[in-house]
């Protein structure tokens, strides 16, 4: 892979793993340098790559084992508890709306269902998010993870499970006076 070969590669799948590592990391800076990070071991290890059809989940495999690692540090370091993490901003994943209106119910909507997101456990999250936001196939999720096709589609039927009932339990969702589907966050109750 010639350099000017890697640029293509970089400018191909740098926004993609740079989303996927923010919703796995929650942490904009942490994201940053892991983005850096993968895309010079995909430069130092590009020799390794035995099957070009193989790059993207390769490069995420990269990408995730970094977060993993990261995470597993940050773990052993006591932290203040953060109330809310920050929502990962998905506002990429919308189709462009027709209005300003519509602009603003989707990101309305978004930052809703990016809270409850957080909500669902790592293994659930990343599986998700690598399949409905990233577009990969079950078989890719199963190579960057390192986990079978079955434990895939496993994950996912759990995560797609849980966050529905987050959503039952957390969200209401109504149509508004435009007919927009809103998603409201449920308060506490009454006392």
């Amino acid at each position: 892979m010639a350099d000017d070969g890697f640029y293509e590669i970089y400018d191909a799948h740098h926004d993609g793993v740079r989303r996927f590592i923010q919703a796995t990391l929650r942490d904009p800076w942490a994201a940053d340098d892991l983005v850096q990070e993968t895309f010079l071991r995909v430069i130092r290890k590009r020799d390794t790559l035995k099957e070009p059809s193989k790059l993207r989940p390769w490069i995420y495999s990269i990408a995730f084992n970094l977060c993993r690692d990261h995470l597993r540090r940050r773990a052993s370091v006591p932290r203040p508890a953060q109330a809310h993490p920050e929502p990962v901003p998905l506002l990429d994943q919308i189709p462009a709306p027709s209005s300003t209106e519509a602009a603003l119910a989707g990101h309305q909507m978004n930052v809703c269902v990016q809270h409850k997101i957080t909500l669902l456990p790592e293994s659930q999250r990343t599986v998700l998010w690598l399949f409905d936001m990233d577009g990969m196939s079950q078989q890719e999720i199963a190579e960057v993870l390192g986990i079978s096709t079955d434990n895939v589609k496993v994950r996912l039927h759990r995560a797609r499970k849980r966050l529905k009932q987050i959503l039952q339990t957390h969200c209401t969702f109504e149509r508004d006076e435009r007919d927009v589907l809103v998603c409201e966050p449920v308060g506490p109750p009454a006392a």
